[in-house]
């Protein structure tokens, strides 16, 4: 046996011996809640397969409302109760306010300067308060009502041109994805990428490619997240990929503050009671360029491109990391489904019921996109019409 297969035998027995003397201290260390037998080094996560809200609410069944998790080195608590979850968002709510680094936030995130990924701190406040201010607040979304009267209208009179004679089958997932990040970017940079009336489609191809390759990169698993001490191996080149979509996105990004930017130099001052997100950012750059950077504008925009019942249902968060815009997203979905109620008919595409199979992914869809039957109601023709 030579000295170097020797030394990787030591060092590799050396290491597993470290982590579970670590292990072992801090489970006699500390109450912890119950939790399923778990393997050295990995802890729990060969346990995570298939759909991962299904093996928690298996797990919990067994093991009660409150249970302890390990992914690698980091801890996770879960929790299935909604009276343990108020406790949580009321009582405990600044002990759970932070948010652990990842690569993402490192990468889209801009170093973790996204309200979304940024620690608990005088930064996130700041960003929070922004976001509440110019872009959440009641008389905000109502001076944005507009948008989405605009952009409801164009989801209605697109369905009308594809079914105006009898039912026609149609696919629904897409159109609402298309309607939500309308009024987003509308709200941010007076722009609009999906359905019809659509002014650069080059743009508009290269948002939605972006807006993809985040929403795969956030949905992916990334071990090195787990395994703080192995970052210096990029497993299955997730590192690479971050780093190819910082640049495509930055480069989005930038060239759209940037025309935001030199409209604002050329136009009057007058103009700006119905500024956008990003003008309002620029705004507080202008007083403040050292803090809110052209990075922490890019940041949040790819960040933010992402009605509380109790605490049995929770699709915004609670507490302090509470998502901002629920309001808005309140808003649009009435308008949205009354829209598509009134002035339209549906059925089911054959007579078996709609499947409600969810399948992978951060917003829990379901497997197959939602398909309808569907025609304009008779009284409503002329309305749709005129649209």
């Amino acid at each position: 046996m030579d000295e170097t297969h020797l030394f990787f035998i030591i060092l590799t027995s050396l290491v597993s011996f470290f982590f579970l003397f670590k292990l072992l201290l801090h489970k006699n260390g500390k109450n912890l809640p119950p939790s399923p037998p778990s393997i050295p080094i990995i802890g729990h996560l060969h346990l995570m397969k298939g759909n991962i809200h299904r093996v928690l609410q298996n797990l919990s069944s067994k093991y009660g409302p409150i249970m302890a998790l390990r992914f690698g080195s980091q801890r996770v608590l879960v929790i299935s109760s909604p009276s343990v979850a108020e406790e949580c968002f009321t009582k405990n709510d600044i002990v759970l306010a932070n948010r652990p680094f990842s690569l993402s936030g490192k990468y889209l995130g801009y170093d973790h300067t996204a309200v979304g990924s940024a620690p608990y701190g005088q930064l996130w406040r700041d960003l929070r308060r922004i976001m509440t201010l110019e872009l959440f607040s009641t008389t905000r979304l109502k001076s944005y009502m507009s948008v989405r009267q605009d952009e409801v209208n164009s989801l209605v009179r697109d369905l009308f041109q594809e079914c105006s004679q009898d039912f026609t089958r149609v696919e629904m997932r897409s159109r609402i994805q298309g309607l939500s990040f309308n009024i987003l970017m509308r709200i941010f940079a007076n722009k609009r990428f999906y359905g019809s009336h659509v002014e650069d489609f080059e743009e508009a191809n290269k948002y939605k490619d972006v807006i993809r390759e985040v929403f795969e990169v956030f949905a992916a698993s990334n071990p090195n997240d787990s395994f703080k001490f192995l970052q210096w191996i990029d497993f299955q080149g997730y590192e690479k990929r971050l780093s190819k979509l910082l640049h495509k996105s930055d480069t989005f990004s930038q060239n759209m503050i940037d025309e935001i930017r030199s409209k604002r130099s050329s136009s009057s001052s007058d103009e700006g009671k119905s500024k956008t997100f990003i003008d309002a950012m620029l705004s507080l750059q202008d007083s403040e360029p050292d803090y809110y950077t052209d990075d922490i504008i890019k940041g949040n925009i790819l960040k933010l491109g992402n009605v509380n019942e109790g605490y049995r249902f929770i699709p915004f968060g609670m507490g302090r990391r509470q998502c901002p815009g629920s309001g808005l997203a309140n808003r649009v979905v009435g308008m949205a489904l009354a829209s598509l109620i009134q002035c339209f008919e549906w059925e089911r595409v054959d007579e078996e019921l709609v499947g409600l199979s969810e399948g992978k992914g951060l917003t829990m869809p379901k497997i197959e996109p939602l398909e309808a039957m569907c025609r304009p109601r008779q009284r409503m023709t002329h309305l749709l019409m005129a649209l």
